[in-house]
């Protein structure tokens, strides 16, 4: 994860890449020995860069979800491609609890899929922890990883923040939608909504 801010730091903001370097370091990120300080400071420098800090979170959470379906064995992502609507939407949810719980040893996830619907509720994202709450959701990374692993699993989903830490909730929520057959042939994008 810290891999993928950084290399999404690069694509968006190349110029001040060396600052937040000060905090994700590359020969921490070739150890895996980024910690959660520092990363929560680079995030907390990068939530002051004017309309920065979406397109890095989203870019990075898209890294991380191509990484971590690349890491799948081949076995592994046939098979999730080839199962059916519900069980896809269950495997991108265990998916993306799985990249949480290895975001931080702070982060914890569940899961919970019915009808349809999907859950995936964090505690102690370190993307949202903030002093004061602001007024919107900065769980994008996951938003977008979440969107993303649906993508590659040719699965149409919408993703929405129900609750997020950083605007005073206590965990961060995020709704998964399968996309109803008659959106899909309407051609209606799937992605990320901010809002309930």
């Amino acid at each position: 994860m810290a891999a993928a801010v950084h290399q999404a730091l690069a694509d968006c903001l190349p110029l001040r890449l060396e600052h937040y370097e000060t905090w994700i370091r590359p020969w921490d990120l070739r150890g895996g020995r980024v910690g959660v300080a520092p990363f929560a400071a680079a995030l907390s420098f990068l939530r002051r860069e004017d309309d920065a800090y979406p397109r890095v979170v989203e870019r990075a959470g898209r890294y991380a979800a191509e990484w971590t379906f690349a890491a799948t064995p081949a076995m592994g992502r046939a098979w999730a491609r080839r199962l059916p609507g519900r069980w896809r939407l269950r495997w991108v949810l265990r998916t993306a609890r799985d990249v949480v719980r290895d975001t931080a040893a702070t982060s914890r996830a569940t899961v919970s899929v019915a009808r349809g619907r999907g859950r995936l509720d964090i505690t102690g994202s370190v993307f949202c922890d903030v002093r004061s709450p602001g007024p919107a959701p900065l769980c994008g990374f996951y938003a977008t990883l979440i969107s993303r692993l649906a993508e590659l699993v040719d699965l149409d989903v919408r993703v929405t923040h129900e609750t997020c830490r950083a605007t005073g909730s206590a965990t961060c929520a995020l709704l998964v939608v399968r996309a109803a057959a008659g959106e899909a042939a309407a051609g209606r994008p799937s992605g990320v909504e901010t809002g309930a």
